[in-house]
């Protein structure tokens, strides 16, 4: 099938068309640099990775230019560096560097061109200057704000009129604007934050103008997809769409809009004042990423997502379930060659359309993760019953597809045996492996209580083990529970 998006513009479902297939453009608003992302922060990088992949493989990996931005200026950034006493370029790249040692534990790939703001002050007001020649923006007070009479369109993202958008959002009261919609695009520093010259004084830009004009700056208008979380949409991208088409009368500023769910905290919102904020920075630490990311994908991305213990456990225990099926299959083929063109492939070929289909179906990961699953039920189904050459023949081919298939959700990227033993040093690995081998032959002679004993021991080196009809796997327990 084709892909198909649903669009938050237009509330359909539309088949995908690129402006050119030969460069598909996508920008996903990223994080503000001051603090660790938290798990919200999280959902749609590993949403929009799961479409990136898609888009590669569809269309060629040099052919898709994800821009995905960094905002480091912001008022919590200046407030951080005026309280360290450091420049704002200290926060920002450290923060910076840890969002990508964070979603890179995600395993998400990195974007194509990952703009900063700082860098395209320039470009924005350039922007500025088109706005103002348009009669889009005015200049009040050391200001510049976007005149939300000027574009007819205002509130079609958000299917709101400007007066209920008033009524919903904290609009600043400000003598100097035209109307209460009216947003900032150029305002004054205060003192002891960055600032930057222009024509209508020293000042720095409005978050909302920063990702218009990075956007064109890095891929043109217009833009094939445009994604974020559904907080976004309003005020963010309905402004961001309002300043970009006045600033050169363009007609469309983005083709698709794909707007992700929220995400709660055992069924609350995520707020400080809570003390619920999970910061990925933290649970990394504590369970592997592909767990968290596994998680993060088990709900259609525009469907709400609460986020619980027992999600992860499961999510961690599905995994296990899907690297167990490699392991035994890696155990069973060995050194072994295997011939995949001698038995009937269109059996696995139509699960791995199936799982393809699922995603090019608005992204739909529970239909794809069930895929994967359809898989390592076959194959657990030939390592049961391997005795002919054939039945390894399959078993290759299997274990090769669910590999290719995971690759395409992000899932089953490191050795069977990393994954379960990973965080074991070698003197470990050897004692438990001992253990269970003691385990085993207490078993094979109905030894109950010594089977008990050695467990309780595995138990207390923090080790879970396994049982199959091969024998035993283990894997360290998850910090987390």
């Amino acid at each position: 099938m084709t892909l198909a998006i649903h669009d938050t513009l237009s509330g359909e479902k539309r088949p995908f068309t690129p402006r050119d297939p030969s460069r598909v453009t996508m920008y996903v608003c990223g994080p503000t640099v001051y603090n660790f992302a938290h798990i919200g922060n999280a959902r749609p990088v590993v949403v929009f990775d799961t479409l990136f992949r898609l888009l590669r493989q569809t269309y060629g990996e040099g052919a898709v230019i994800y821009a995905r931005n960094i905002t480091d200026v912001d008022d919590k950034i200046n407030q951080a560096a005026i309280d360290q006493g450091v420049p704002i370029s200290v926060i920002t790249d450290r923060f910076t560097d840890a969002y990508h040692a964070d979603m890179d534990a995600l395993g998400a790939l990195r974007p194509t061109i990952e703009p900063r703001a700082t860098a395209h002050i320039d470009a924005m007001l350039a922007m500025i200057g088109r706005l103002i020649e348009n009669k889009a923006a005015y200049a009040a007070e050391g200001h510049v704000l976007f005149d939300t009479q000027a574009f007819p369109d205002y509130g079609k993202l958000s299917g709101r009129s400007i007066d209920d958008m008033i009524a919903g959002a904290r609009v600043e009261v400000a003598p100097y604007k035209r109307h209460p919609a009216d947003f900032v695009l150029w305002k004054p520093s205060k003192p002891g934050e960055p600032e930057w010259p222009s024509a209508w004084g020293a000042g720095r830009p409005g978050w909302h103008l920063e990702c218009s004009a990075m956007v064109e700056t890095t891929l043109g208008l217009p833009i094939d997809i445009h994604g974020g979380g559904h907080d976004l949409i309003f005020p963010h991208h309905e402004n961001e769409i309002a300043q970009s088409r006045c600033a050169d009368h363009a007609p469309v500023y983005a083709n698709y809009w794909m707007h992700n769910g929220f995400l709660t905290m055992d069924a609350e919102k995520m707020s400080k004042s809570l003390g619920n904020v999970l910061l990925v920075h933290d649970l990394i630490k504590q369970v592997p990423g592909e767990a968290i990311r596994w998680a993060l994908l088990s709900a259609h991305y525009r469907a709400p997502l609460d986020w619980t213990g027992d999600l992860l456990v499961q999510s961690r225990k599905s995994l296990d379930g899907l690297y167990g099926a490699l392991q035994d299959a890696n155990t069973l083929l060995g050194e072994n060659d295997y011939d995949p063109e001698v038995w009937d492939q269109p059996q696995v070929a139509a699960k791995l359309t199936a799982i393809r289909d699922a995603l090019e179906d608005d992204l739909n990961t529970p239909r794809a993760i069930a895929g994967l699953f359809e898989l390592s039920k076959a194959l657990r189904a030939l390592l049961n019953d391997a005795g002919e050459r054939e039945a390894l023949n399959q078993i290759g081919l299997y274990r090769d597809a669910l590999v290719a298939a995971g690759s395409l959700l992000g899932f089953l990227q490191v050795d069977p045996e990393t994954w379960f033993q990973g965080g074991a040093d070698d003197d470990l690995k050897t004692k438990v492996e001992a253990l269970l081998q003691a385990r085993i032959e207490a078993r094979k002679a109905k030894d109950w209580p010594t089977a008990d004993r050695i467990r309780d021991e595995l138990n207390a080196l923090n080790v879970v083990v396994m049982d199959n009809p091969e024998g035993a796997t283990w894997r360290l327990a998850d910090s987390a529970g």
